[in-house]
């Protein structure tokens, strides 16, 4: 598919789009050998055989040999599930210990944990994708059981991330992992700061860097200036900001060093999005996702899930199917009298530039929450510098920001380029995960079969760049006030902007007629968009300085 202009609208939910997951990437016909569900005793069989299964088959070098004690960051599948009162009593007598209990009901504060695809039940594709992700880093978190509704999608994410943390690069690993963490916790995301944390002591960081940003390397302070522009405001980014990483004498960056350092701030702060966007919980092993109290009797044990029995019990019907009859049905009329008015006539150009400015006005008027300023905790205040800085619009008391015209600087045409060439791969990868989020379809929208959403899915991306302050000439921005209500103008703003204020109830109040995987799918279009939007300013900025 061609990187230019803007994306194919074509489906892309197709077996032949999923891209290669991981490396070291086993035979096919052994990774779905029998074509069985993944069940209990198959991540027992990945801890004991997995590593010599694929020893045969690198295609990308690790920067640094993995950790030995690789044990220690493992998360079994028990630990997926609640241990029934029998089970807890046995374990307690058997070996003397205490067994945890997960907090929530899954991996989702927002998605009934029926909707989540279970390990228990998934594909042979999914079970693969798994599969590879539990050889690779050792664990299977929530964010990839939620992304598990879109194994297309689920598989690019992975083996991108994978990529940016353990493959070959030009930061070391310690480096990496901490610089992840404090892009999550410019939004107060302490999952994605937990995991990191742990990860970067797995990698040999000084544990001192932990106490604050304070007593990090110099180098790595510096980058607390564009890390908060780009969380917040990355339309203030600048030449200068580049200029003073690079030029810095005994702490400088370099050009490689910073593409890679950018990418990983703004996918991380992306992530953070997708985190509080679909309520991802904390996994059982980290401190605030697990409770040694006696569990419910109407939860179900991982005896239950062995048994096939853990999905019996389970009889809540899907949020507002009833109140909301109609909702997808008016979404498609409007949908359709759009492309009507599509081919009988063609908005000028002025008359489009007038409706982008109207349509970038009216996002500065729609407020994200009602609730209080969330104060960030002292764990996560310290990894990141002035704390009151946050997400504003980008004309305030009349002052004006120039437009970005996407015809003068666009990822197709120039950030791609400029990406690939100082980080090898990486602009493909990224080329190839953009592309996945805004082409994925189903062709459905609730029950209804056989729909072309390429409308749809172009106004949601479209919105949020224009929240940006990003303009595409040949896009007609008129059209997102017939598409997207406000309500839904609301989750999108909070969760792109300032995600740690999003709510249960945000997450309800828009689509209630539509299906959970076709929200997560909202939030994988909400979590790219941003992050080639945060990619477009900082990628300007280093051209700019370079030229």
């Amino acid at each position: 598919m061609s990187r230019r202009g803007r994306y194919s609208a074509e489906g892309a939910a197709t077996a032949d789009c999923l891209p290669a997951t991981f490396p070291h990437q086993c035979p096919k016909e052994q990774r779905l050998e029998g074509k069985q569900p993944f069940k209990l005793h198959c991540f027992y069989s990945l801890l004991r055989g997995k590593k010599q299964r694929r020893n045969g088959g690198n295609e990308m070098r690790h920067a640094i040999a993995p950790s030995p004690n690789v044990e220690n960051n493992s998360i079994a599948v028990t630990d997926l599930f609640k241990i029934c009162t029998h089970c807890e009593r046995l374990t307690k007598k058997d070996l003397g210990i205490r067994i945890p209990r997960p907090l929530g009901s899954g991996p989702s504060r927002f998605i009934p944990e029926k909707e989540i695809l279970q390990v228990s039940k998934v594909d042979a594709r999914t079970q693969a994708i798994f599969e590879d992700a539990f050889a690779a880093l050792h664990r299977l978190d929530n964010i990839s059981l939620v992304m598990s509704f879109h194994p297309q999608y689920l598989g690019s994410f992975l083996r991108t991330q994978h990529y940016l943390l353990q493959m070959d690069g030009p930061l070391p690993l310690h480096y990496r992992h901490y610089i992840c963490i404090m892009a999550a916790a410019r939004h107060q995301c302490s999952y994605l700061v937990n995991l990191h944390v742990n990860d970067f002591l797995q990698v040999g960081g000084n544990s001192k860097w932990l106490n604050g940003l304070n007593e990090a390397p110099q180098k790595l302070q510096q980058l607390g200036e564009i890390n908060k522009i780009l969380a917040h405001r990355p339309w203030l980014l600048t030449k200068e900001h580049i200029e003073h990483l690079l030029k810095t004498e005994e702490h400088s960056w370099s050009l490689a060093e910073l593409i890679h350092a950018v990418v990983l701030l703004t996918h991380y702060h992306s992530l953070s999005s997708f985190t509080f966007g679909c309520g991802i919980m904390p996994e059982i092993n980290c401190d605030s996702g697990h409770t040694f109290r006696p569990p419910s009797l109407s939860r179900y044990c991982v005896c239950d899930i062995a048994n096939g029995n853990g999905h019996a019990n389970h009889h809540d019907d899907l949020p507002g199917n009833q109140e909301m009859c109609g909702e997808v049905e008016e979404l498609m009329e409007r949908m359709k009298q759009l492309q009507e008015c599509r081919d009988d006539e063609e908005a000028s150009q002025e008359e489009m530039a007038t409706r982008f400015e109207k349509e970038k006005t009216e996002s500065m008027l729609v407020v994200m929450s009602e609730d209080e300023e969330c104060v960030p905790s002292r764990d996560i205040s310290r990894h990141f510098e002035d704390t009151s800085y946050g997400y504003q619009d980008f004309s305030r008391r009349g002052e004006q920001v120039p437009t970005f015209r996407a015809q003068d600087y666009s990822w197709e045409d120039h950030g791609f380029s400029l990406v690939n060439r100082l980080y090898p791969d990486v602009g493909q990868m990224l080329d190839e995960k953009f592309q996945m989020a805004y082409n994925l379809t189903y062709n459905t929208m609730a029950t209804h079969k056989d729909v072309d959403t390429s409308m749809l899915r172009r106004a949601i991306w479209n919105y949020i760049h224009c929240m940006f302050g990003i303009r595409y000439d040949d896009y007609d921005y008129g059209e997102i006030n017939q598409l997207l209500d406000r309500s839904f103008k609301i989750y999108i703003k909070t969760m792109v902007c300032s995600p740690e204020k999003t709510t249960k109830r945000m997450y309800e109040s828009f689509w209630r007629q539509f299906q959970h995987s076709e929200k997560v799918h909202v939030n994988l279009l909400l979590m790219e968009a941003r992050m080639q939007a945060e990619l477009l300013y900082a990628l300007r900025a280093i051209t700019r300085y370079m030229t």
